[in-house]
């Protein structure tokens, strides 16, 4: 059984005006892991789908509501038709964890490298990468995003879900 744990970065809300930065996947088979990020011009649905290849489950934080919509709407891609989906957010709720990713994390005791990046500066770190070539905005984007993903598996962990 292979899981994947999937989280994406925009340029803001919109479906319709904003783009996809980063996707960030982590996958284990339980003894085997690999961690990989599509960045920029590298964010397709063939590079999505080949990342993707053998999946059983993929888990999220909100995916229901946002990643998988932008995949769809940007992509072509629906995940939930090709991919069991497991929305952690949902889980969250029956154990009366509410709030965003980041607070759910404080809550459950949940560390993170990047202490102070919140969302809305993923989108600022990336428009400073993308106009002024600033390789070091790119470098704390793709760890926060590295972050989240690796999160999610922590949050599984944390919520005692077993393998669907």
């Amino acid at each position: 059984m292979i899981e994947a744990y999937l989280d994406i970065e925009t340029t803001g809300l919109s479906l319709t005006s904003d783009h996809i930065t980063v996707v960030g996947i982590y996958l284990t088979d339980g003894s085997n892991e690999r961690f990989l990020q599509l960045v920029g011009d590298k964010v397709t649905a063939s590079n999505l789908l080949e990342a993707l290849n053998g999946v059983d489950v993929i888990y999220t934080y909100n995916g229901t509501g946002f990643d998988l919509p932008f995949l769809n709407a940007l992509l072509g891609i629906n995940l939930v038709q090709d991919f069991r989906h497991h929305d952690l957010m949902l889980d969250c709720w029956r154990k009366n964890l509410y709030g965003g990713f980041k607070a759910v994390e404080t809550q459950l005791g949940i560390s993170r490298q990047l202490k102070n990046v919140k969302g809305w500066e993923a989108v600022r770190l990336w428009w400073r990468y993308r106009r002024n070539g600033d390789q070091d905005a790119c470098d704390v984007l793709l760890k926060y995003n590295r972050d989240d993903v690796l999160n999610l598996r922590s949050l599984k962990q944390r919520l005692e879900i077993d393998q669907e």
